[in-house]
């Protein structure tokens, strides 16, 4: 089957279908006489394997890892379940990590009067030094009210 054929039979575009072999992710496949990529059910087995451990958040280097785990019939299970498993608790750190992010952006929300005025908590968290979250802000920024966050004249207020 022809690249268009690969790609809809796993599911990964033909663009990443180049990419992966670019990288060497994946091996290129024969080609044609006509100098024509030429898939076969394996390759499109591969490239069904890294749409779904793409899908579950693992990185091209892990990818690599699992295929080279995939292919090797003397490979120890654990080293699979070892590598899924660094993996969760890289996936753990990300969510409480996007948990937190939710939180303060919510709490910034919920301080925002979201009216015509010009005060804005919001911009004003993210104008602190070192900001990395929802410092209890008071409903003002500290400027003259033309601006929540800017001297047009001399640039952002630090």
């Amino acid at each position: 089957m022809n690249i268009g054929q690969a790609a809809e039979a796993s599911g990964v575009t033909a663009k990443m279908i180049r990419h992966y072999e670019s990288i060497g992710l994946v091996d290129a496949p024969p080609r044609s006489d006509g100098g024509y990529r030429r898939y076969d059910e394996r390759a499109v087995h591969t490239l069904r394997f890294v749409r779904r451990a793409r899908n579950l958040g693992f990185s091209l280097d892990e990818i690599r890892d699992l295929l080279s785990l995939w292919h090797d019939r003397d490979r120890a299970s654990a080293d699979v379940k070892a590598l899924t498993l660094k993996h969760v608790t890289e996936l753990e750190k990300r969510i409480a990590e996007l948990v937190s992010m939710r939180d303060t952006l919510r709490q910034l929300a919920q301080a925002c009067n979201g009216d015509h005025r010009p005060d804005c908590p919001i911009l004003a968290d993210m104008a602190q030094p070192g900001g990395n979250g929802y410092n209890g802000y008071d409903g003002h920024d500290g400027h003259d009210g033309h601006d929540c966050c800017a001297d047009e004249t001399k640039g952002p207020v630090n």
